[in-house]
């Protein structure tokens, strides 16, 4: 056990802390759709020449310089266009500072491990921890050579992580590489130049607490009217007072429009985003706003009605209802999506499982149990090698988005989520649980007995199963505990605590201080039926 890792504790994930909903701009005519653009256009435009600023001050910007960013987009657009645009550029800045940590910690990963590999004896088998020798010597010159590139990357990437250098691309950087590869894509030029001027324009707003329907520069009335304050160089295009611009459609969100309308009456902060979908030629409204964190449940009352074990796959979440004993009822369950085509379709996919999920364990009152999974570190080639298949499955699996849509889900229908460690759970589940729960009529799988150990450690017992209690008079009358033993049960890994007194009525206080001691009875089993044995001899009295 010594080379096993610590399990974290499972814990209530905390709920979301801001809603996002969209809807389609319907009813815009052709003078709305240009007058979009050219507000776009123009606002990317200062948004790009913005973030080169704040990407050249680095690690030495400060509110000062912050404020002089600001000032200078003022006067092309409007101080509340300034302020969304520069705060959008520092969050773009801290996001690519994020991403550079995780792609240093990868390199430093591959570093590892192609060194730790290098250093072994050709052929050499590697244990079930680290990986072994490489198989040949043309390998291992090729990745001597590998290993040589990574060092190479690493350092240029701690150099620009200290000198506070990001590389952003406004648009998208995969958007950008398709430019060179527009055959593959099925895309003309002209139909590329459309969709890469689309992303990079900007037409979002940040909220306003206390003003009018909760934003003053992209503003949405109860009633769905949608109306833009124009940057200074396009005032001439207003079609209303005060130099702003009404769509001729209206707008309505069909998801938490009550929430929605609740806080634009009340003048509550509501952020707004209008992008196009060239592909489908049409035009979207998205609204957010924060929501207060809400009161998670205690784990002890989320464990009260027992819960649903899941355990994620790349195809399928296999999941099993356990009692507040950890005990297994019913059939396993599967929740089966397709995560080929489509972004819009694997997200419905994984929205149809999730919703079908919540569906069961609101019927039944329980709370979920999930892994916390994360496999940032999992899918590089220097730890899995040949193993592209499996690279590919872990990278297919969407466990963070899933986790998060999961979460965010089930706080609208109030059941708790158990985040558990998801160390062994595979392992231990196949182990102690595939085999018992296997019958005539019903094959269990490996994800099955998984989903049972991840609902077992969130419910705080052990994942190894206990026998049943010997029979009597094999022990001390059935004294060992059963299977599903609280985890605060004294002794119930071993033999009953001595209690004072009694143990029944035809024992007499005092004794029974050698119940547990086998030796000290005469039974089968115990350890003195192997001693050399000798008979007694007679007394000479009789």
């Amino acid at each position: 056990m010594g080379g096993l890792r610590d399990v974290a504790a499972s814990c209530v994930a905390p709920g979301p802390s801001g809603v996002a909903i969209r809807t389609r701009l319907k009813g815009l005519t052709g003078g709305d759709e240009e007058v979009l653009r050219l507000i776009g256009d123009h606002l990317g435009s200062l948004a790009s020449r913005d973030l080169k600023a704040r990407c050249a001050a680095g690690l030495e910007h400060d509110n000062e310089r912050w404020a002089v960013r600001k000032q200078a987009l003022t006067a092309e657009s409007s101080s509340r266009w300034a302020g969304s645009i520069t705060k959008a550029s520092h969050d773009q800045w801290a996001l690519a500072r994020r991403g550079m940590l995780a792609y240093i910690h990868g390199l430093q990963a591959g570093v590892r491990t192609v060194a730790h590999r290098l250093s072994l004896p050709l052929g050499e088998k590697g244990t079930k921890h680290a990986p072994g020798g490489y198989g040949s010597g043309q390998e291992w010159f090729a990745k001597s050579r590998r290993l040589r590139v990574l060092e190479d990357r690493l350092a240029a990437a701690q150099s620009d992580w200290q000198a506070g250098v990001v590389r952003v691309v406004r648009g998208g950087r995969r958007l950008l590489s398709t430019r060179h590869h527009l055959e593959p894509a099925q895309l003309t030029e002209e139909q590329w130049r459309s969709r890469w001027r689309a992303e990079r324009r900007f037409l979002q707003a940040d909220g306003e607490c206390g003003k009018r329907h909760g934003n003053e520069t992209l503003r949405v009335s109860p009633d769905g009217e949608v109306s833009l304050k124009l940057p200074a160089p396009l005032a001439h295009l207003a079609n209303a007072p005060r130099g702003r611009y009404v769509l001729t459609g209206r707008v309505s969100f069909a998801h938490r429009g009550e929430q929605w309308a609740d806080r634009v009456t009340a003048n509550r902060a509501v952020a707004y985003r209008i992008h196009e979908d060239v592909g489908r030629g049409r035009w979207y409204l998205t609204a957010s706003w924060t929501v207060p964190p809400a009161r998670t449940v205690p784990l002890e009352a989320a464990r009260a009605r027992g819960v649903v074990g899941v355990d994620t796959n790349a195809d399928h979440l296999a999941a099993w209802r356990l009692d507040r004993h950890g005990n297994p009822v019913g059939e396993p369950l599967r929740f089966g999506y397709d995560l080929s085509g489509t972004a819009s379709h694997r997200d419905a996919q994984v929205r149809h499982a999730l919703i079908r999920l919540l569906h069961f364990a609101r019927r039944h009152g329980l709370a979920i149990a999930v892994e916390d999974l994360d496999f940032t570190g999992e899918k590089t080639r220097e730890k899995h090698g040949r193993r592209k298949r499996f690279r590919n499955l872990i990278s297919g699996m969407p466990v963070a988005r899933l986790r998060a849509r999961l979460i965010s889900m089930a706080a609208e229908l109030g059941i708790p989520v158990i985040a558990v460690d998801p160390a062994y759970t595979s392992r231990w589940g196949a182990q102690h649980w595939r085999k018992p729960l296997t019958t005539t009529s019903r094959k269990t799988t490996r994800h099955d007995a998984a989903a049972v150990a991840i609902g077992r450690r969130a419910l705080g017992h052990s994942i190894r199963r206990r026998t049943a209690p010997p029979p009597h008079d094999r022990s001390d009358r059935a004294g060992h505990r059963t299977v599903q033993a609280a985890p605060g049960a004294p002794g119930r890994e071993g033999h009953r605590p001595r209690i004072p007194g009694p143990r029944t009525r035809s024992v007499p206080p005092g004794r029974g201080a050698n119940a547990v001691d086998q030796n000290a009875h005469h039974r089968s089993g115990c350890s003195a039926e192997h001693k050399s044995w000798q008979q007694d001899s007679l007394p000479l009295s009789l």
